[in-house]
């Protein structure tokens, strides 16, 4: 038995026609049947192999609907037909149409770029923290192997690709996350209930890995500048670059090592770039702080519309377009001059009527739109009002709610928390310049509040800055930020550990106080 050898590859993208074809639903469905028969290593399949495998509720009526899909698959390379000889009994069944039919080069590969586009498409990704305490055990790793005399080569490679493998996937899902965040706050509309319920854990989650950037990013451009610190990255670099160019072939080994080493040294770059502002740029660690800070004033203003939609507040001018097009489809200048008095109030006060009399008249003899009022017929006046001089309804008038607890409740609240910030910004508040070093020992709350200033701080930090100074966003504290060059490492505890880094000169200020060194 001679094997029909599979037909070249189609020209172009004929394999992915299918995706923008009518009855294309069919057309994916039919494929993937296809792609889960290969996994249990099945080869061919009939039509009706493929009319039972798939789903009872989308499957054809009629065995010609997936015989017809199957012929189109195989016109556009997708998959190919083989006679099916097995099921040929009598001479009449070799003058009838029946084929098997099985995958081609061209539509596997054109399914697995769907399943990638497929996959990428719903991906959300993540802000990995973990991630940032990896980066900073690996290059830990490296400055110990680069105080080697001889750094060891297996250690250095694993090292080092375990550190790109670990900045690869935190750059690829920081952008992924911050792509669906930006999809979030756009496409809120959509399922308000489930974004309401959602916001509050992505805040408490951008605001807890924005504490980890600030803490650990400083921590990890630290050690990439220690190990640059006299070219001492650079053998490392060679070492991985040599290890990895052993295994090329004969043909590549004249410029493996120099690719790899230039492909090494990229990766360097890139990681050093994410964490250190270099030549006028900003960090990505920096931009992406940046943008995460950004996305939850962004999400509480969607939340704040999503109250105001839903206590029944107007979109003004959504109103404003609505009744320009009322105004487009009035048929005629009388009817644009009622439809402006009722839109913009210029109708008969209230508290005058027209009775049964002057409708009749009004009637006989209409009143043009246009009619200046001190030319129009007089309305009359109730006699209710000219008599009671009040037009209101009789009745009970609606009881009043105490709120008066709640108020109370919420003033105690305020209150406790105002003086626990107070007693914080007293605590964090220098007499004078001080080093970070000397502040001590801070409560959770006095220690927050010091992340805040400092990221504040840095946030305006620039390449060949040595001060910065900055306020906090209530206007309530400043704080006068300078480098030192001098090596030592602050170290400030708290309930939650130890925080640490370059030390600095520092100033923090009550401007509550009317502090008169201003």
């Amino acid at each position: 038995m001679t094997t029909t050898p599979e037909p070249p590859a189609p020209a172009g993208y004929a394999p992915f026609a299918h995706l923008t074809a009518p009855n294309s639903a069919l057309y994916r469905r039919t494929m993937r049947t296809f792609l889960a028969a290969k996994e249990r290593f099945a080869v061919h399949l009939r039509p009706e192999d493929v009319h039972a495998a798939l789903p009872a509720a989308e499957r054809p009526a009629e065995l010609d609907t997936v015989v017809d899909a199957l012929d189109k698959l195989v016109k556009w390379g997708n998959l190919r037909a083989d006679p099916d000889t097995a099921r040929v009994t009598a001479v009449e069944d070799f003058y009838r149409k029946r084929f098997v039919y099985q995958l081609t080069r061209a539509g596997e590969a054109a399914e697995e770029a769907l399943s990638a586009y497929d996959e990428a498409l719903g991906r959300r990704g993540a802000l990995q923290a973990v991630a940032l305490h990896d980066i900073v055990t690996q290059l830990r790793a490296l400055l110990v192997l680069g105080a080697e005399e001889v750094a060891d080569p297996a250690k250095t490679y694993l090292a080092l690709d375990a550190l790109a493998s670990r900045f690869a996937a935190l750059a690829e899902n920081a952008r992924a996350f911050m792509g669906s965040l930006q999809r979030t706050i756009d496409l809120h509309d959509v399922e308000e209930e489930v974004f309401l319920a959602y916001k509050d854990r992505l805040i408490q989650y951008l605001e807890r890995f924005i504490q980890d950037l600030i803490t650990l990013g400083g921590r990890i451009a630290q050690l990439i500048l220690e190990l640059e610190d006299g070219d001492g990255i650079a053998p490392l670099l060679r070492t991985a670059a040599a290890r990895e160019a052993a295994d090329a072939s004969p043909e590549d080994a004249e410029h493996a090592e120099r690719e790899a080493y230039a492909r090494w040294t990229g990766r360097w770059d890139g990681l050093a770039a994410w964490f250190i502002s270099r030549d006028g740029r900003e960090s990505q660690a920096r931009l992406l702080r940046g943008r995460a800070l950004g996305a939850i004033p962004q999400l509480l203003a969607v939340v704040r519309a999503l109250n105001e939609r839903r206590a029944g507040r107007s979109d003004r001018s959504a109103d404003f377009r609505t009744l320009a097009r009322w105004f487009a489809e009035a048929p005629d200048d009388d009817a644009r001059h009622r439809l402006w008095r009722t839109a913009f109030g210029l109708h008969p006060a209230r508290h005058l009527t027209v009775d049964a009399e002057t409708l009749a008249a009004r009637t006989a003899r209409p009143v043009p739109a246009a009619t200046p009022w001190a030319a129009a017929e007089p309305l009359r006046i109730s006699p209710q009002l000219r008599r009671t001089g009040s037009y209101e309804r009789r009745g009970k008038p609606r009881k009043v709610e105490d709120r008066s607890e709640a108020r109370r409740h919420l003033a105690q609240i305020a209150a406790k928390q105002a003086a626990e910030t107070a007693t914080a910004r007293a605590r964090l508040a220098t007499d004078g310049v001080t080093r970070l070093s000397a502040l001590g020992d801070l409560d959770p709350l006095a220690f927050g509040l010091f992340l805040q200033l400092l990221g504040d701080a840095l946030a305006t930090w620039r390449p060949g800055m040595t001060h910065t100074s900055a306020t906090s966003n209530d206007g309530s504290m400043e704080i006068r930020l300078t480098a030192l060059d001098d090596g030592r490492t602050a170290e400030i505890t708290t309930l939650g550990g130890t925080f640490r880094g370059p030390d600095h000169t520092v100033e923090i200020i009550d401007l509550t106080e009317g502090d008169s060194r201003r």
